[in-house]
């Protein structure tokens, strides 16, 4: 028997006060047939066909409105045909509103009926059914079971029954398993283990998870498996809880100026996390508002499904209005204002540029002034307006001559800071050709102007150029000049004349010339006329003469303020005469005592070209008379000979040989010039030995020049030895004479604080006296120290240093020497006194010395000798050498 069943996947919701338009509208019944593999092709028909429509997949229609009091009076019988054997099965399904549970009765020919319940298929047969026919293990098709989400209402809430046949003979228990259930995200779902009743616990968002695939399971209270699982899965129908979201807030576009109505710009996008099946995920979009509204208020719209923006009217320029803001609503419910949900978001779009503003001069004429013979100079300043975009094609500038310059000498490139015209000369202007010179120039930029768009007059510009003259330089013509003379040309000779043109025609200027460079000191050129002459004798020979050319520079200066010079390039060319006499080559050789060959080959050379040097004709000296007899020589060619000795032995020593040469010139030279021959005891190879031995004796270069070194090296240390001692004995000498007064015991032999004492009662080291150069260079203070016992007077002078005695050997010596410098000095303390006594001041109990008379016993006394004991007694002398004054 094969099975019919009907899934209701939701109920037909109505209420007293409304009531429910469904006329083609599915009911979300579907009708689904399971031939038992028959393979026949069932056909569905309904029961009322006025009121329902089935289409050929099981979809069920309403074709009418009904109300809650109709709904229950309506019955409605699906019938599925086989049309290969028009076998037929039935069911029947009672239609009920939300309140009230969805039911579903299923008859099969024996009629038996579900009813808002799920059943286990049955492992038993029926024998009473027609046909005899057995019912038999099968797989049921569950139909879903659909749940709206974020419901509202009391949980947990029922969703369906699973039921059992075997629950009527015995105790079974349920359970569903899978992900809501037993698995992540656990207790949604759950299951009454006896009842089997299906509960929702908890309120469900389709955007988190959209279906349930759970399992259902039978078993007896031993847990015995009763029946096989059943799939059940469950849909989260969609509610319209989300706005819709635009993927960026702020939308970029652009669009050039210009652009025709229907121009694409840009395409906004929004999504919503609802299902774009239903009307809650589908969008619509529209424009809110536009800024600024120029020149419309409607210059672009929206495509309201794929959210498109094209243009709609014309009039877009960007030197008006640069860009244009959009808000864009996009809004969910197909766009329905009343039920659906919005979002909005920025569109902005840039109007680019065209070319459509060529660039214009800002005056017809523009005018400058350059000094002749400048180039590379920036004569005038070209500016022009443009109303495009700055730094852009359209408004870059490009300048071109077309008029008053056929030899191209001025460029016009642009500055790409200012986009100005640099008016520029690259090629030297003469004012003595053209004084001034007036240019047309073209303005346009990188780009062609958009299609209608002319160039104005303003286009074109004049530019007024003024050459200013200057003082140029003279030129010599030909530079450089070439002559050809011979060479031996004897002093005060005239050459030629080698001026210079001036090229400033309007100014009466003189020049003068002089020699700039004469390597040789050959030329002299006359100041006023250019003359030249020589003044020594042209000698092609010469070590400054390369390849017969000799060369020589001269200087023209003009008259001009400031004055301009000018050079020029003399090059003679000389001709070789016969005035050089052919020499031996090479012009010394060895051989050996017994030569084996005894001959040897030699040349000349001939300072002269040919004609004027070989071939050489060579013969022997006549003296002296040992030459021919042991020398012979032969021609080889026209320029070698061979030189044989006639004798088979020759002592060892040097030879000269006299060989007379004599050249081919026109006036052939000769010239007797010597060879010299070295001849030496040989070893079997035919060496020198002679020589090998006094090489030997000899030194090599390298151990001469490292004995020079060493010479040198070696003078320098003594040199750096003297200078040493030399200022080390000027230390020695700037040693001070004066020392502190308590440690020095030169002078200073004894000090008393007080009256009384003698010299035996001091114990002092009288060996500093005999050797006073074994003091201790530290005891030895500054100079300027004064005796600490001297009774101050006036403030500390500075003394004069002391000259230090040289080496004084005697001890009598340097006490002189220090007693002279003491006398010299009015200011020192009397270092030659052994007492010095201290200032008693009034009230002394001693009488006055001024009360001693000596005049009656002293008054015949000479003390003029009191001036030869030094300045400190020169006083004494005047109070009693003196007159009675």
């Amino acid at each position: 028997a094969c099975l019919l069943t009907v899934f209701l996947s939701l109920s037909l919701v109505t209420s007293a006060s409304i009531s429910c338009s469904v006329s083609s509208l599915p009911l979300s019944l579907t009708v689904k047939f399971v031939n038992c593999g028959q393979g026949g092709l069932v056909q569905f028909e309904c029961s009322n066909p006025s009121d329902f429509r089935i289409e050929a997949d099981g979809v069920v229609y309403a074709l009418r409105p009904f109300t809650v009091s109709t709904l229950r009076a309506v019955p409605l019988v699906i019938v599925a045909r086989d049309e290969t054997n028009q076998q037929q099965w039935q069911t029947q399904v009672r239609l009920t509103h939300g309140e009230e549970s969805l039911e579903r009765e299923a008859v099969q020919k024996h009629h038996h009926m579900y009813e808002g319940n799920i059943w286990f298929p049955s492992r038993q047969t029926d024998s009473s059914s027609v046909g005899q026919l057995k019912r038999m293990k099968r797989d049921w098709v569950i139909p879903p079971i659909n749940v709206p989400e974020n419901s509202r209402g009391e949980f947990p809430q029922d969703l369906v029954r699973i039921r059992s046949d075997n629950d009527k003979n015995r105790s079974l228990r349920y359970s569903v398993t899978g992900p809501g259930a037993d698995q992540p995200p656990t207790g949604i779902f759950i299951i009454h283990p006896i009842s089997g009743e299906l509960s929702v616990m908890k309120p469900l968002d389709r955007e988190h998870i959209s279906n349930f695939h759970l399992r259902a399971h039978a078993v007896d209270l031993n847990g015995n498996q009763v029946e096989s699982p059943i799939d059940i899965v469950i849909n989260v129908i969609d509610m319209n809880d989300n706005r819709p979201e635009f993927i960026h807030q702020i939308w970029n576009g652009t669009i050039p100026e210009g652009s025709k109505p229907g121009t694409f710009v840009m395409t906004v996008t929004s999504v919503d996390k609802d299902d774009p099946k239903t009307a809650n995920g589908m969008l619509r979009y529209k424009i809110v508002s536009q800024n600024p509204e120029s020149p419309t208020s409607n210059m672009f719209t929206i495509n309201n499904k794929t959210g498109g923006i094209i243009t709609v009217a014309a009039g877009l320029d960007r030197e008006k209005v640069p860009q244009y803001t959009l808000i864009i609503q996009a809004t969910d419910m197909e766009g329905n204002p009343m039920y659906g949900l919005s979002n909005t978001a920025t569109a902005v779009i840039k109007v680019t540029d065209i070319n459509d503003n060529p660039p214009e001069f800002t005056a017809e004429t523009f005018f400058g002034e350059v000094p002749e013979n400048r180039v590379n100079v920036i004569v005038a300043n070209l500016t022009v307006t443009d109303k495009d975009q700055p730094n852009t094609p359209a408004w870059n500038t490009v300048y071109k001559i077309t008029g008053g310059d056929p030899t191209g000498r001025f460029s016009v490139p642009t500055d790409p800071t200012t986009n100005e015209g640099l008016v520029t000369v690259v090629k030297p202007i003469d004012y003595e050709i053209s004084r001034t010179y007036v240019l047309t120039v073209v303005a346009v930029n990188e780009v062609s102007l958009a299609r209608g768009i002319h160039s104005p007059r303003q286009s074109t510009a004049t530019v007024s150029i003024r050459v200013i003259d200057v003082n140029e330089s003279p030129n010599f013509e030909p530079n450089p000049k070439l002559i050809k003379l011979e060479e031996g040309m004897q002093p005060e000779s005239a050459l030629t004349t080698f001026t210079a043109q001036d090229p400033d025609r309007f100014m009466q200027q003189t020049i003068r010339y002089t020699r700039l460079s004469d390597p040789a000191n050959w030329l002299r050129i006359d100041p006023n006329t250019g003359h030249i002459t020589t003044i020594a004798v042209l000698d092609r020979e010469s070590p400054y003469v390369k390849d017969n050319m000799y060369s020589a520079t001269f200087l023209a200066s003009d008259s001009g303020i400031p004055p301009a010079s000018g050079t020029g390039t003399l090059q003679i060319f000389l001709l070789d005469i016969n005035d050089n006499a052919p020499h031996v080559y090479p012009q010394e050789t060895e051989m050996c005592e017994k030569p084996e060959p005894n001959g040897f080959n030699i040349t000349a050379l001939d300072g002269d070209l040919s004609p004027n040097a070989g071939p050489f004709a060579f013969e022997l000296a006549n003296r002296p008379s040992d030459i021919q007899r042991n020398w012979t020589i032969t021609r080889l060619s026209g320029d070698f000979a061979q030189l044989s000795l006639k004798i088979g032995f020759l002592e060892s020593g040097i030879y000269e040989i006299p060989i007379i040469i004599t050249d081919s010139g026109n006036l052939p030279m000769s010239n007797t010039s010597y060879l010299r021959v070295k001849v030496c005891q040989c070893d079997h190879n035919g060496d020198c030995t002679d020589q090998q031995h006094i090489v030997a004796a000899g030194l090599g270069t390298g151990a001469i020049i490292a004995i020079l070194l060493c010479i040198i090296i070696l003078l320098i240390l003594v040199l750096l030895f003297v200078v040493w001692m030399k200022r080390r004995d000027k230390e020695r000498q700037a040693k001070q004479l004066l020392i502190d007064p308590e440690d020095d015991v030169r002078d200073n032999i004894l000090k008393y604080d007080e009256e009384g004492g003698g010299e035996e009662d001091q114990d002092y080291d009288l060996s500093q006296l005999q050797q006073p150069d074994t003091i201790e260079p530290d005891a030895i203070k500054p100079v300027g120290i004064r005796r600490m016992d001297e009774r101050p007077l006036h403030p500390e002078p500075q003394y004069p240093i002391r000259s230090a005695a040289p080496h004084p050997g005697d001890i009598g010596d340097f006490i002189n020497e220090g007693l002279k410098a003491a006398d010299n000095d009015p200011t020192a303390p009397p270092y030659d006194s052994l007492l010095v006594f201290d200032y008693e001041g009034s009230g002394s109990t001693a009488g006055s010395l001024s009360s001693l008379n000596s005049s009656s016993s002293g008054g015949d006394q000479d003390y003029d000798y009191l001036n030869d004991w030094g300045p400190r007694f020169r006083k004494l002398a005047d109070m009693y050498g003196g007159s009675d004054d």
